[in-house]
């Protein structure tokens, strides 16, 4: 039996938070007149890319059908993304003219790419653009001004187009030009896509379904405290994988080898532990037994032992088989499954074995009628590294930190600027 949570007036606040959040209101593409105009689609395509060839697709067929409206409607299409960290600088490993014959084979016509973010000559294909075309933008973040919300940089953005489009989810959380600024600029909208999320994942607080279960692994504590402080008050219990969990064993007192962990943390780790065993709080559950090996590759000797046990030059790289069944049998009693970021170090097939499991459980549970609602860019890297299908749960997320941030009662930048504008 999950326990009956009791309402705080700080879970008060944050869910009319929320709901500000979610019902402020905006312009929806289907109530927009664009045809005979061109049409600036601000996506969210940073995907894997190796060796010059797109690892995932799941991000760019996630706005097809916002694609295919926009050209349905006469209008032509100018695509703004991202790729990587490039860090306001002209780096060639971050192009994103991989994704153009991606973007030609699902919208079925050609697909110009410009290979400098603004200038005379971008202006000028976009502004050449008949109804029906689409020109597809190099890298926002080639220039200083995308990430630095220049204003000067959203007026030439602006220039590319009649009406602005904005379907980057995964993006929202940032106050960046191409997300803040320019919506502002232009008659604004969102896209079908963003809709679609900002639908799916208010339900996760304003129609939860109990138990509600957070599972959730990743890299920095700083991006994943909010959500599970929110999951404290709201939810009914946490599972932790990867370096978060690594911290909270730390917290713990357990050695954690040459484990990567936030030292910096760990008395915060400390305090949200402290802070589950509250009677209305959730619970927070964390490694029983690890997965450990002297390196991160295919050919290391690898063990699984107790927590209490892991000395020296171990590292964790994976959950236990005694955690992992905990885990399961957690996700099979919940009602409601928000799931973001691999349990282990899933890239070596070796220690990817904890994320598969929960990935056939939550598939399991939601086939009996679990909802779940799974996200983030580690996560559907996953599914396609392994060939796990995405359609085996209730609703997937474009976003990782947008996602969390949602779902956490933020307000996001980008939905107010398309509120405002």
């Amino acid at each position: 039996m999950y326990r009956t949570k009791s309402i705080s007036h700080v879970l008060i606040a944050k869910a009319y938070e929320f709901r500000y959040n979610v019902h402020m209101h905006y312009h929806s593409l289907k109530s927009m007149d664009i045809a005979g105009k061109r049409v600036i689609l601000r996506a969210g395509f940073d995907v894997a890319i190796e060796d010059g060839k797109v690892m995932d697709r799941e991000r760019i067929e996630a706005l097809l059908p916002t694609m295919e409206f926009i050209l349905s409607k006469g209008a032509s299409l100018v695509i703004l993304s991202h790729q990587g960290r490039p860090k306001g600088k002209v780096n060639r490993a971050f192009t994103q003219r991989p994704v153009v014959p991606i973007l030609e084979e699902i919208l079925k016509r050609p697909v110009t790419f410009a290979p400098s973010t603004t200038g005379p000559e971008t202006e000028k294909l976009a502004k050449a653009l008949k109804p029906g075309e689409v020109l597809f933008v190099e890298n926002l973040r080639f220039d200083p001004g995308e990430e630095s919300n220049d204003p000067q940089f959203a007026q030439k953005l602006a220039a590319l187009g009649d009406v602005y489009c904005n379907d980057a989810f995964t993006n929202c959380h940032r106050n960046h030009a191409s997300m803040v600024g320019l919506a502002k600029l232009l008659p604004s909208c969102a896209g079908l896509q963003l809709e679609k999320e900002i639908d799916e994942l208010s339900k996760v607080i304003e129609e939860p379904r109990r138990p509600l279960l957070l599972i959730i692994s990743g890299a920095k504590m700083e991006t994943k405290v909010p959500i599970v402080e929110q999951f404290l008050s709201k939810g009914d219990a946490i599972l932790l994988g990867g370096c978060i969990a690594n911290t909270f064993l730390a917290a713990r007192g357990f050695d954690v080898g040459t484990s990567k962990y936030e030292q910096e943390y760990v008395e915060q780790a400390q305090e949200l532990m402290l802070e589950s065993e509250k009677e209305d709080k959730a619970d927070i559950h964390i490694p029983r037994d690890a997965v450990v090996a002297s390196a991160p590759d295919e050919k290391a000797q690898k063990l699984d032992l107790p927590v209490e046990d892991i000395v020296g030059d171990m590292g964790i790289y994976d959950i236990g088989k005694v955690t992992i069944e905990r885990y399961v049998r957690e996700i099979e009693k919940a009602g409601m499954i928000v799931w973001n970021g691999p349990l282990g170090f899933y890239e070596v097939n070796r220690f990817s074995h904890a994320t598969k499991r929960v990935a056939e459980a939550i598939a399991k549970a939601t086939k009996g009628g679990a909802i779940s609602i799974v996200g983030g860019g580690d996560t559907i890297d996953f599914h396609g590294r392994y060939g796990y299908s995405l359609d085996a749960y209730t609703f997937v997320s474009t976003g990782g930190g947008a996602m969390l941030e949602f779902i956490g009662g933020k307000r996001l930048p980008a939905i107010e600027a398309l509120a405002s504008s």
